[in-house]
């Protein structure tokens, strides 16, 4: 990286805490976000549960005024955006003299899915000229991103990466890249995905949930033997990118330095994990080789999701690239308290990383109950442990074949 870029502000929505202080006292806590669904009916499903924000309330965030037609994603990422702005002491909206030097950069794949389905229910039921004009850009993808753009008076560029589970941690790179080639000082990057009835019935109908399966019981335990599948859930999390320099000169509070990036797709994935992990490696052997100094790894934030096949190529990835370094590294998923929340979850990832190295802790991996020989190294199980560390390798890893990994260390000089 030719600029050095720094995170000084945080915004974070969980199901188990809204704001980074809340989120990451969850954390520390090991406190589950997972419950039952309130958002849609569910009773004629196997499973029932995810990590659903039930307590979130936006007009309390952002004010009672423009809300009426805005979807579920663009009110969470509009409230992640907020509390990073508010928490890197930035004025909002943008003072007009200042908004070109900022930009947007969002990753999110299924944002506009209750969207899209509604706007063409009621378009199907009641015929195209009865349907609300004002709803028709939710269905858009990049909506979201433009909402943030149009809220806060960003007139830098605004770009949405859908990747699938990759897609934040490849929005934040891509926000790095602009800020290196061309002369923005402050980025907006993260991810945002909702919990909605299209979704959680489209990974039922497939059997990615975890209890979906008869017989199969509805657990969500990364790199335990019983796991079965995912727990869907929803969050947005926002970082303020900054370059160095410009944070300096404003006195801004440095939460780390993103020193590393990368990604790699494999072609042996096909809808499902490929056992030898080759792109998984190739994407943290990337990362480690771009921060030019090599290892020192003191934590990894795992991508495991409670799957059978995800969990274990994420050791074996690790193994792989860490070596004889990997039975050393605490290795944990805050999946087990929040869920899989897709495009979100490496936004969510980094969020919690942060937290990490700001508080001195390290999130457990809770319901971790049956040790598995393919996941056979230190998962932090099911209590949290007060650790400084300098330096966290963060994992996105698709089904599909997209790997990518992202370092962040404390920021010293």
């Amino acid at each position: 990286m030719d600029k050095r870029i720094v995170v000084t502000g945080i915004g974070v929505l969980a199901s188990n805490g809204i704001g980074k202080d809340a989120f990451w006292a969850a954390l520390k806590e090991g406190n589950s976000g997972v419950r039952p669904v309130t958002l849609f009916d569910t009773s004629n499903l196997n499973s029932k549960l995810a990590g659903e924000i039930s307590n979130f309330q936006p007009e309390k965030i952002l004010g009672e005024k423009g809300l009426r037609n805005l979807d579920r994603s663009t009110k969470l990422i509009l409230s992640a955006s907020k509390l990073a702005m508010e928490d890197a002491d930035i004025a909002h909206p943008i003072p007009e003299e200042d908004t070109d030097e900022f930009g947007v950069s969002l990753g999110s794949t299924m944002g506009s899915v209750w969207s899209i389905s509604e706007f063409d229910k009621e378009s199907l039921r009641q015929g195209p000229r009865s349907v609300n004009p004002a709803l028709f850009p939710n269905t858009v993808i990049n909506s979201p991103a433009s909402h943030i753009s149009i809220s806060f008076n960003i007139q830098g560029f605004n770009s949405t990466m859908a990747t699938g589970f990759c897609s934040s941690l490849d929005a934040i790179y891509y926000a790095i890249n602009m800020m290196t080639l061309y002369d923005y000082n402050v980025v907006l990057s993260g991810g945002v995905e909702e919990l909605c009835e299209q979704t959680y019935k489209g990974f039922h109908k497939i059997g990615h949930l975890a209890g979906s399966r008869t017989g199969k019981e509805e657990v969500n335990c990364p790199f335990d033997k019983r796991r079965n599948g995912i727990m869907l859930g929803e969050g947005a999390a926002m970082m303020v990118l900054e370059e160095l320099g410009h944070a300096k000169n404003r006195n801004a509070h440095i939460y780390a330095e993103i020193t590393g990036y990368g990604t790699s797709f494999d072609p042996e994935s096909n809808n499902f994990y490929s056992p030898r992990a080759k792109g998984a490696t190739a994407a943290i052997n990337a990362s480690i080789k771009e921060t030019k100094t090599g290892g020192g790894i003191g934590y990894v934030s795992a991508c495991a999701n409670s799957t059978l096949d995800c969990d274990a190529m994420e050791v074996t990835a690790i193994t792989n690239a860490l070596g004889s370094e990997a039975a050393k590294v605490p290795i944990s998923s805050i999946k087990s308290m929040i869920g899989e929340s897709f495009s979100a979850s490496g936004a969510m990832s980094l969020a919690a990383s942060l937290g990490v190295i700001e508080k001195g802790f390290l999130p457990p991996t809770i319901n971790y109950e049956k040790p598995d020989s393919r996941c056979n190294l230190d998962h932090v199980p099911n209590h949290s442990r007060d650790k400084k560390v300098d330096k966290i390798l963060i994992n996105s890893f698709s089904p599909t074949g997209s790997n990518s990994t992202m370092i962040i260390e404390r920021y010293g000089s």
